[in-house]
């Protein structure tokens, strides 16, 4: 891929994500303020008059017609400011950014360990070699699978309360802010284990079945068989050979992953209380923080369009044909 043709896929993709952005945070903004209610009576006490009730209204500028209250946002968002959270009293960019923070966090630990795990015993199953282990990887599968995260974080957390191997919740230590920063990473690491496992899981099984199919496939193409019919050991040629074009259906999804990474990151934060984005977006519409919903959105499209493209990226590094659909792409761009 020449830069020229790099360069042109990134445009294309910067402007696909404004659009995408725009889309959701609107999206959101738009069912906020259709749901009924608002921040103030909501969070008001009972005790509050209604002239307190309505001057605070007008201070959040929750008493302007939709219209109105939009293009306010709109005319904000353009200048990347999307407003004070209500609940927080902060500006939302800074509240979404620490929340979003530790979500990729988690995502990316998943990822990383679904990787690991989904991808070799995916090529162990496809290889041909170990029929008893590949029956044994498919059922496991299967079980993972028939799994949703918010059932996986529910059954993990009860062993990690009946073991006391993992800690069940939480992201970090009483008092840790006071150990060193090798003790503050490990305790980090302890508490990630937990919910990193419940969204890996599914993920892992899913990159298992992929590979085990692709691997299968090329298995039968005419230079793996000549490969054998050399003498070429077989796991040389399993692991050396087969692989590499094996991976093209798995890193096919790996856009779709961002989506099912945030949906199961919602459950699981909720189970095991890590402070993600998906726990800050419910709150943010259980106390109708509009400002703070919308932020939330818009991160979350901002996240599924960067790891798309990088997805895509990583696909046409190994796949000539992705590679030249991508520069078609950014011809048709240009």
């Amino acid at each position: 891929m020449t830069i020229q043709t790099l360069l042109r896929f990134l445009m294309q993709r910067t402007a696909s994500a404004v659009v995408l952005i725009w889309f959701a945070a609107s999206g959101m903004l738009v069912l906020t303020r259709a749901a009924g209610g608002d921040f103030v009576g909501a969070t008001a006490l009972p005790a509050a008059s209604p002239e307190l009730i309505a001057q605070e209204r007008a201070r959040l500028g929750l008493d302007q017609p939709f219209a109105q209250y939009y293009a306010a946002w709109l005319g904000r968002a353009v200048r990347l400011d999307f407003g004070t959270s209500y609940q927080y009293d902060r500006p939302v960019t800074s509240v979404v950014i620490e929340r979003a923070g530790n979500t990729a966090l988690l995502a990316f630990a998943a990822l990383a360990l679904a990787t690991l795990t989904g991808l070799p015993l995916g090529v162990i199953a496809g290889s041909g070699r170990a029929p008893n282990a590949a029956r044994v990887v498919h059922a496991g599968s299967l079980v993972a699978l028939s799994l949703p995260p918010l059932l996986t974080s529910l059954v993990l957390a009860w062993i990690a309360a009946r073991t006391g191997w993992f800690p069940i919740g939480g992201i970090s230590s009483a008092g840790v802010a006071e150990l060193s920063f090798v003790a503050r990473a490990s305790d980090l690491a302890w508490h990630l284990v937990l919910p990193a496992l419940a969204l890996a899981l599914p993920l892992a099984a899913t990159f298992e079945r992929l590979q085990a199919d692709a691997v299968s496939m090329v298995r039968a193409e005419p230079f793996i068989l000549g490969a054998f019919s050399r003498g070429v050991p077989a796991p040389r040629v399993i692991w050396r050979d087969v692989w590499r074009p094996a991976l093209g259906p798995v890193l096919s999804i790996y856009g779709l992953t961002a989506g099912q990474l945030l949906s199961g990151s919602l459950a699981v934060e909720l189970v095991t209380a890590w402070p993600g984005l998906g726990r800050l977006m419910l709150d943010a519409l259980g106390t109708r923080d509009v400002p703070l919903a919308v932020g939330c959105a818009a991160a979350a499209a901002l996240f599924l369009s960067i790891w798309t493209s990088i997805s895509d990226l990583a696909l046409a590094s190994i796949d000539p044909r992705t590679h030249a659909s991508i520069g078609a792409a950014g011809d048709a761009a240009a």
